[in-house]
């Protein structure tokens, strides 16, 4: 993020849980790596430009998310080992969950 011009600030927690449930984070979404920017919550390895592009558009959603650590996402590229296709999805207070955008292995 910081790579990136986010101002970043770190908080140390007793559990992961808190954050997840403070800020209705879908189980299913659930990532090691939770932000908060500009009021919206960024769940997991998501690309900079689909950060950029929430913070632009400015939809009514809780946050984005990748789910897992997909191969080749941000942060989890491995050398010699391919990319996995992964989406960027949002998800809101009503529990709906949409893809944002694909991204396909070739990533």
């Amino acid at each position: 993020m910081v790579v990136n011009g986010f101002k970043t600030e770190t908080s140390e927690l007793a559990s992961l849980d808190q954050i997840k449930d403070k800020y209705q984070i879908p189980s299913e979404l659930q990532a090691c790596h939770t932000a908060i920017v500009n009021g919206y919550v960024i769940e997991g390895h998501v690309p900079v430009e689909e950060i950029e592009r929430l913070l632009s558009e400015k939809p009514e959603v809780i946050g984005i998310a990748v789910a897992g650590m997909p191969a080749g996402s941000p942060g989890m590229e491995i050398e010699d080992f391919g990319n996995e296709a992964f989406d960027v999805v949002t998800f809101d207070q009503t529990g709906n969950i949409e893809i944002y955008r694909s991204y396909p292995a070739e990533y």
